[in-house]
């Protein structure tokens, strides 16, 4: 009989461990044995916390978005587009700081509590801006489309960026076949800037939309 762990374990621990696993050798390989194995638990003990490995994913989303600064968000002494850009960056760089946090994100429906909250604030916001009900929610989802959108492009870049960087540079001059993204690039026009730029005209066309007559 293998000896018991030597120290009581808990759910944060696991979604802890699970996370430094996602980090060290990827997404396809949490699963619930191999935290187990981490941890010096039995698969079956396991299983008492975490009845499946969807369980074990949902909670892991559920501590990236734990963080966010919900109550500022849903403060009304400043304006709604400042507060959703405020909640907007930090969403995204929460995303930023796990290694496969966008693949975990995207991995299943966001239905947690605190998956909930943010899509509540978010729906809040927009009928505080007198928009109808239906349309508040389709902005949120597009809100939260374009920051998920940023930070799987973010993760792209990241890797490996000084080799890709000397693979761009030309071996002969050439006029490049590609000049308006490599000026665009020179621009640092997917920069945070650009981020904030592109949220700003997803707002401004929610706003036309709400203002049309029906």
């Amino acid at each position: 009989m293998k000896p018991g762990p030597r120290r009581s374990i808990s759910q944060a621990d696991i979604v802890d461990s699970a996370f430094e696993i996602l980090e060290q050798k990827g997404f396809a390989a949490v699963s619930v044995r191999g935290v187990a194995a981490a941890l010096g638990l039995t698969p079956t003990a396991m299983y008492t916390y975490f009845p499946s490995k969807n369980a074990l994913l949902r909670a892991m989303v559920e501590q990236v978005l734990s963080t966010l600064d919900l109550d500022a968000a849903r403060h009304s002494g400043t304006p709604w587009r400042d507060r959703l850009h405020a909640l907007a960056a930090e969403l995204r760089a929460r995303l930023a700081e796990h290694t496969g946090a966008i693949v975990l994100v995207t991995s299943g429906p966001l239905d947690g509590p605190h998956a909930r909250a943010l899509g509540e604030t978010l729906i809040a916001g927009f009928t505080s801006e007198r928009m109808p009900l239906a349309d508040a929610a389709r902005a949120a989802h597009a809100v939260r489309a374009h920051v998920l959108g940023a930070a799987a492009l973010d993760v792209a870049e990241r890797p490996g960026e000084a080799s890709v960087a000397a693979e761009r540079t030309p071996l002969w001059t050439e006029a490049t076949a590609y000049p308006l993204t490599e000026a665009a690039e020179a621009l640092g026009a997917d920069d945070d800037a650009g981020f904030a730029w592109a949220l700003d005209r997803l707002l401004d066309g929610f706003a036309t939309a709400t203002a049309a007559p029906h």
